[in-house]
């Protein structure tokens, strides 16, 4: 099942993203901080969160930022168990759906250019590589890719 995660749910929304997350930051040389998830209360709030659900375990966790002619995937986590099972097709196909019905014309991602196999999803689903440059943010140095889906 998928739908959008209600406040309730912020906790267990974070748990799979940080048990998702935690190997990904380690490889950029960095450790999740206790601010790193202080913006999933406010993206629940707004409807912009998004769950996969299997029975009545939350197993996937889209968090996305609505943008002017577009969805921003800001983070896609898939608890550890389920890594590989198609949870993460799954979220990106229901994103695209609602990007679609909504009269968006792209979806957008980034991600670090190390992590090849979330290059290697994103482009099963379409997503192009626009650009790579350093992170926004400057955590680390490591050179991320900017992606798009037109739609």
């Amino acid at each position: 099942m998928f739908r959008k995660a209600v406040p309730s749910e912020r906790d267990a929304a974070e748990r799979i993203l940080r048990s998702a997350f935690t190997p990904y930051i380690r490889d950029l040389g960095r450790e999740i901080t206790a601010h790193h998830y202080e913006f999933l209360a406010a993206a629940i709030e707004r409807g912009d969160v998004y769950l996969a659900i299997a029975g009545e375990e939350i197993v996937g966790v889209a968090a996305t930022v609505r943008r002017d002619d577009g969805i921003y995937i800001d983070r896609l986590g898939v608890a550890p168990s389920r890594q590989g099972t198609g949870v993460g097709s799954y979220l990106l196909e229901r994103v695209e759906e609602i990007a679609r019905s909504s009269g968006l014309k792209e979806l957008s991602l980034e991600t670090a250019e190390m992590a090849e196999g979330n290059i290697r999803l994103y482009r099963r689903h379409g997503f192009e590589i626009v650009r790579r440059g350093p992170p926004s943010h400057g955590k680390d140095a490591h050179t991320r890719v900017y992606m798009v889906k037109p739609l």
